[in-house]
């Protein structure tokens, strides 16, 4: 194993574990604070728009000289105002009623027991797309008013763009009562991260691809 694969699988590795860390804790935070932690990611989206976009930036310069088409160029384009429409997206999540704890069947058996499925959350997703750095946002919106942790690995063309994302996502948990680690972006491009994150079954619970039938593959 060389230097660059050990370090991507201790890497990962250590983030699907400080997840399920996260996931545990989450669990303890209702509804009203998973809001209030979504509102706040949402105010620090706008707070570091200039980096978002100047991130994008680079992440658009990179792309033009690898001859991505422009349909490719216009996915991963943002600016301000799409920024602005990153968070909005965040607030509309923060705003729906809160999914968990409703009770979706409920059975009473002949000796008087009830039985009842009830919503609770999945536990630690995987989150594998491309392109579109908005996934970052929205995904990581649905997972905590969900309450669920998420590990996001977006696309090569887009890393800078996700970082960004990233980061502001996380600064803003970083005051509020859902831990930091509940959203956590795979801060390398090398494809074998993937592989390692597939192997995280004692971790992560589910993983979601999103994206063209290859990668699905």
């Amino acid at each position: 194993m060389t230097e660059v694969t050990r370090s991507v699988v201790e890497t990962v590795e250590e983030m699907a574990r400080s997840a399920r860390r996260a996931s545990r804790a989450l669990a303890r935070v209702d509804g009203d604070e998973r809001r209030t932690a979504l509102h706040t990611m949402a105010d620090m989206l706008e707070l570091r728009c200039e980096e978002i976009v100047a991130a994008n930036a680079i992440d658009l310069s990179a792309a033009g000289g690898n001859g991505l088409s422009d349909a490719m160029l216009n996915r991963l384009e943002l600016d301000s105002v799409g920024v602005g429409k990153l968070s909005q997206a965040v607030r509309e999540v923060a705003d729906q009623p809160d999914p968990l704890g409703g009770i979706e069947e409920e059975h009473v058996r002949p000796n008087g027991l009830r039985v009842c499925r009830m919503r609770i959350p999945l536990g630690v997703v995987a989150m594998i797309y491309e392109s579109r750095p908005n996934v970052t946002s929205d995904a990581a919106a649905l997972c905590l008013k969900s309450g669920n942790a998420i590990i996001l690995r977006g696309g090569s063309e887009a890393i800078n763009s996700n970082r960004a994302i990233a980061a502001a996502l996380r600064e803003g948990l970083a005051a509020t009562a859902v831990p930091v680690d509940a959203v956590q972006l795979v801060p390398m491009s090398d494809r074998a991260a993937i592989d390692v994150l597939l192997q995280q079954e004692a971790w992560i619970d589910v993983v979601i691809p999103r994206g063209g039938e290859g990668l699905i593959r």
